[in-house]
């Protein structure tokens, strides 16, 4: 393609995406289609010889296109938004047509310098203090763009642990650093996000999963008595991960109690997730949830969530950038240059090494929407909910199940008064169930104190009262026909057989997904064992994960710990859990249900299990 056919093909794919954009509430919100259903229909092999634009096209439209999610449709209340503005989509493009790769100032200055400016812009705009800034005056701190909070709580672990280390190096400069490294454990509420739990399992620290008061907040007190216990044991604590805006409810981590917790650890890094919620601190009205914040050494937020900003596009602030480039610091000489002592290089801010111009379409949403079009978007998306929840609060066969403070309402049908807590939930696994295998709108679910709810966010760019009422006339049909139909209790295989939707079976059920739930998601989450004091230098008991181990579903069957608040996830059991004490085996656990898929190692075959079989056939079987 030369430059005339890419000035055609340029204009002509704007055109598509704007049909695109402009025709959606047309189509399906979640695909009809099995999975493989893209194996079948293209070459196995690549091309040997160009082929047609045009082709290639209309294989986007007839085959791609059948298999995507449409997370910009009107009715697609999953998740969290998926920002996708027309400036920040033009930003992507002249980042793409730019072409550099930003990793030191020498690599590309302007890359840079937009992204320092485009950090102090949104951390000034936020509400952050000064000392998150890097262009303030005697600051330490400063802002970076990376892929995904799940980054961004990775590198703040990383920071963490290398200044712990380094500290107890000092202390014990005898004991090697594997013992000390044992000896670290981090914190998060269960309502925190799952990327804190991968990012102890990278890190392979410990990680105490703390219990949270009736509204999903974690309190200072809890992770105090923890903080203590786990002293007395003999462990360091180096690592809490607090939440602004949690995935199953939307909650907030009471920061200011936690901050003052933390402030009589001096060596314990205090990190703020605020992935979806922090969009919203643009609005005075929504600034005190900030409150507590200057306790922390880092703080994130994704413009790609709430402030239309396009994938990918994650906010990461520390207070103090020495702590967090030495600990990621590689420096060949290749990559040097003469102003490397002067000049930031973002290499050092996290993982990747090579970075694209991310921060353009930043700048681009900023100077086309300004301040005030921002607020008005997150302000129109909390009015929508509220307006959402004002309507299941109506319905007398619904309750509402979380604080709605901005764009997100969980709620679930009220069962009788005989009904078991599983009972319950059930009900609300096929209300949801069958909504989403219609295609008409898609949602997904959560446990919020312990109950199984659906969860509604506003997401659509341009939502309006109108998509909130189709939406609520959706569901409200569907729970109509599952409460008052000829036969409540039919099986879900067959209620779906009837609706001819053999193409969303229950086989495909992974459009249904939780979120943020330790116990859904990963088997090697125990409750905590009574903390056994030992010295300093002694490692702390292990508890021994066994293929018999319960799981915390499994937990009632077991005497529990007398408070019940906490669960240690370590950093290797769950790797270490295999079938059948097969060392090649290894369990990977899809967070939704209880959906268990096993790669398989070769003499599994000779016990007559096909290594085709799907997951849900195993999906029971033992571990």
């Amino acid at each position: 393609m030369d430059t005339e056919e890419f000035r055609v093909r340029g204009k002509e794919m704007v055109d598509y995406i704007c049909t695109y954009m402009s025709t959606l509430s047309s189509r399906r919100v979640s695909p009809s289609v099995e999975p493989g259903y893209l194996r079948a229909a293209l070459p196995s092999e690549a091309p040997e010889h160009p082929e047609d634009w045009d082709d290639v096209m209309k294989d986007v439209e007839n085959k791609i296109m059948p298999g995507v999610t449409h997370w910009q449709h009107p009715q697609f209340h999953a998740y969290f938004p998926a920002g996708n503005a027309y400036p920040s989509i033009l930003g992507d493009m002249l980042s793409a047509g730019i072409g550099c790769i930003g990793f030191s100032w020498a690599a590309s200055p302007a890359c840079t310098e937009l992204e320092i400016i485009m950090l102090d812009w949104m951390g000034k705009a936020i509400g952050l203090p000064p000392a998150f800034l890097a262009l303030e005056e005697g600051s330490k701190g400063g802002g970076v763009i990376e892929g995904s909070a799940s980054e961004s709580v990775l590198v703040s672990m990383l920071a963490a642990r290398a200044a712990a280390i380094k500290r107890l190096k000092h202390q014990f400069p005898t004991v090697d650093e594997g013992l000390l490294l044992s000896k670290l454990i981090a914190y998060c509420s269960k309502e925190a996000h799952s990327c804190v739990e991968k990012a102890a399992m990278i890190c392979f620290v410990k990680l105490r999963i703390l219990q949270p008061d009736d509204h999903g907040s974690l309190r200072g007190e809890t992770l105090k008595e923890s903080m203590e216990e786990d002293e007395q044991a003999g462990l360091v604590p180096f690592f809490v991960s607090t939440t602004l805006g949690t995935t199953s409810g939307c909650s907030f981590d009471k920061l200011p109690e936690i901050g003052l917790v933390v402030r009589k650890y001096p060596s314990v890094w205090l990190h703020v997730d605020a992935a979806y919620a922090g969009g919203a601190f643009l609005c005075p009205e929504h600034k005190y949830h900030l409150a507590g914040v200057e306790y922390a050494d880092s703080f994130n937020t994704n413009p790609n969530k709430f402030m239309l900003t396009s994938f990918d596009c994650s906010l990461l602030w520390v207070t103090n950038r020495y702590l967090l480039t030495s600990a990621l610091v590689v420096d060949p000489l290749y990559l040097q240059h003469c102003y490397d002592h002067t000049a930031i290089d973002y290499r050092h801010w996290g993982v990747a090494l090579s970075r694209r111009f991310r921060s353009l379409k930043l700048w681009f949403m900023l100077r086309s929407y300004g301040i005030s079009g921002l607020q008005k978007y997150v302000r129109r998306h909390c009015e929508l909910a509220k307006y959402f929840e004002n309507l299941v609060k109506k319905d007398e066969r619904f309750e509402v199940c979380n604080d709605v403070k901005l764009g997100l309402v969980c709620f679930r049908l009220i069962c009788g008064p005989d009904e078991t807590p599983k009972q319950k939930d059930d009900l609300n696994k096929k209300l949801l169930t069958n909504i989403n295998a219609s295609g008409k709108i898609h949602m997904v679910p959560a446990y919020v104190q312990d109950k199984y709810v659906i969860r509604f966010c506003v997401v659509s760019q341009h939502a309006t009262r109108e998509d909130i009422e189709t939406a609520w006339d959706v569901i409200t049909d569907f729970a109509t026909e599952l409460l008052e139909g000829p036969d409540k209790e039919r099986d879900l295989n067959v209620e779906r057989a009837r609706r001819n939707r053999a193409a969303l079976a229950h086989k495909r059920s992974f459009f249904v997904r939780m979120v943020s739930d330790p116990k859904i998601y990963n088997p090697a989450i125990n409750k905590t064992p009574p903390p056994v004091p030992t010295t300093p230098l002694t490692p702390p008991p292990m508890v021994p994960i066994t293929p018999d181990t319960p799981s915390e579903a499994e937990s009632e069957l077991v005497p529990s710990t007398p408070k019940q608040s906490s669960w240690i996830s370590w950093p290797l059991a769950f790797f270490f859990q295999s079938v059948d004490h097969d060392a090649n085996d290894l369990p990977l656990r899809f967070r939704h249900l209880d959906t268990m898929v096993r790669l398989k190692s070769p003499n599994h075959g000779r016990r007559g299990s096909s290594p085709g079989a799907s997951p849900e056939r195993r999906a029971h079987s033992p571990h």
